[in-house]
């Protein structure tokens, strides 16, 4: 697929600063369609390192009329790079490119540390809170089995990159483990247990779901309540089959993919 993009560029020095304007158009004669033409164009756009650093794109009613395509014409367009996760529209905000997506894959089971490490990200810990609690969900004391009064540690997390929390994670232990809720929370976590306590991870069982984010949730993440997060539910297990770990953790759905791959015998 080929058509002509017309680029003008002007340079302009503003204060010994050099600065890039660029305008754009569209070939209305070409026989390719205006929307996918204007898809192309956007695509280009955002591919741009200001798009890239979170400048937002000019609000649809500019656009459409330096394009010369109508509203619907270009909301097609955009919908499309939206829909694909390219781009992030909110109401009363704008329209942004979207953060690389952090990706999780089902095939080798990594710890939040390790994944984030193999994927080159350092990983920032934004809150961290211990505390001794009775569990509000009854399957925490049944993975357990332990009474629903047993008060148990629960370790909750806003983690992420340097400069975006993304998950927030709520973990149970099992207190036959022995934890004190004084260890180095700061330090890996199934190295604490390793070094400190001798256990030793070894299965993971998971269950991923997608619901509205709860207020609770929103602030949390820095999203909207009701925006979509993923829920990922992690039931930890030790070279012995004992339940270790109870873990859920509420991911942006606009910053984190998880992957599966499956072969065919």
């Amino acid at each position: 697929m080929k058509f002509m993009l017309l680029f003008k560029k002007n340079i302009h020095l503003q204060q010994d600063k050099s600065l890039l304007h660029m305008e754009i158009s569209l070939d209305h004669h070409s026989p390719i369609p205006l929307h996918i033409q204007a898809e192309e164009l956007l695509r280009t756009m955002i591919s741009q390192p200001e798009y890239q650093n979170g400048k937002l794109l000019p609000n649809e009613v500019e656009l459409s009329q330096q394009l010369h395509i109508s509203r619907n014409t270009l909301r097609q367009a955009i919908n499309r790079l939206v829909f694909e996760g390219l781009l992030i529209r909110k109401k009363g905000y704008g329209t942004h490119v979207a953060p690389i997506n952090v990706l999780s894959n089902a095939r080798n089971w990594l710890s939040f540390s390790q994944e984030m490490k193999a994927q080159g990200i350092t990983v920032r810990n934004f809150e961290l809170h211990v505390s001794w609690k009775q569990a509000s969900n009854p399957k925490v004391n049944t993975f357990f089995n332990v009474p629903p009064t047993e008060r148990l540690l629960c370790l909750e997390r806003l983690r992420g990159k340097p400069d975006l929390p993304f998950v927030y994670f709520i973990s149970y232990f099992n207190p036959s483990i022995g934890m004190t809720g004084d260890e180095d929370f700061s330090a890996p976590l199934y190295d604490v247990l390793e070094k400190q306590y001798k256990v030793i991870v070894r299965t993971s069982k998971e269950a991923i779901s997608a619901k509205g984010a709860s207020a609770f949730t929103a602030e949390k993440l820095n999203i909207e309540e009701g925006d979509p997060v993923l829920v990922r539910k992690r039931y930890v297990y030790d070279l012995n089959d004992r339940p270790i770990e109870y873990n859920v953790g509420y991911y942006r759905a606009d910053s984190f993919t998880y992957t599966i791959e499956f072969k065919r015998e």
